[in-house]
């Protein structure tokens, strides 16, 4: 079991200063990495406005090729404050995957991927839609404080208990963009 950060996992009420930390955080990166960086989007529960979350930005930056970044990317990050975690490659197949913060709490997650790939769209798919639907976020919202209740400190039990909720909310909002494209 991997212990969440520094203590139990906890859903906190929204905070409007989480778009301005992600700007923040944006323009560090996109200073670091220059054109290298072709997109870097906020993702997640902090991007979604009125949505309760654990106080993690995460940032989903788009690069045009995976291994070039592993190279390039991973030093610079860690200049940043960011520690490289290549044992969530069987997890986040697809990505190269970062934190920051003390020890936990940790205060940013970084996803680094080729935005072709099949889980860019997929998450800001997500976002787009819990940001269009209140009733689906506040769904989440509810499930996320009971999972983080009964997890307590495990973050796999936490993340895998959202999973039926993610996949099902992806397909309708699929169906929802589908209907919005034909407008």
């Amino acid at each position: 079991m991997e212990k969440y950060g520094a203590g139990s996992i906890v859903v906190a009420d929204y905070d409007p200063n989480w778009p301005m930390l992600f700007e923040q955080e944006r323009a560090r990166i996109k200073r670091t990495l220059g054109s290298f960086a072709l997109l870097i989007e906020h993702i997640g529960s902090t991007a979604v406005p009125g949505l309760p979350s654990k106080p993690i930005i995460d940032l989903l930056v788009g690069v045009p090729h995976l291994e070039q970044a592993k190279e390039r990317c991973i030093e610079c990050f860690e200049e940043l404050g960011y520690i490289y975690r290549p044992d969530y490659s069987t997890w986040l197949p697809g990505e190269l995957f970062f934190r920051k913060g003390p020890p936990g709490p940790w205060t940013h997650h970084l996803h680094l991927m080729d935005p072709s790939h099949p889980l860019w769209e997929t998450r800001l798919l997500f976002r787009d839609y819990l940001r269009a639907h209140p009733e689906a976020a506040q769904a989440y919202a509810n499930m996320k404080r009971a999972l983080a209740i009964s997890a307590i400190d495990d973050i796999k039990v936490y993340t895998t208990g959202k999973d039926t909720f993610v996949k099902d909310t992806t397909k309708e909002a699929r169906v929802w963009r589908a209907r919005m494209q034909d407008c």
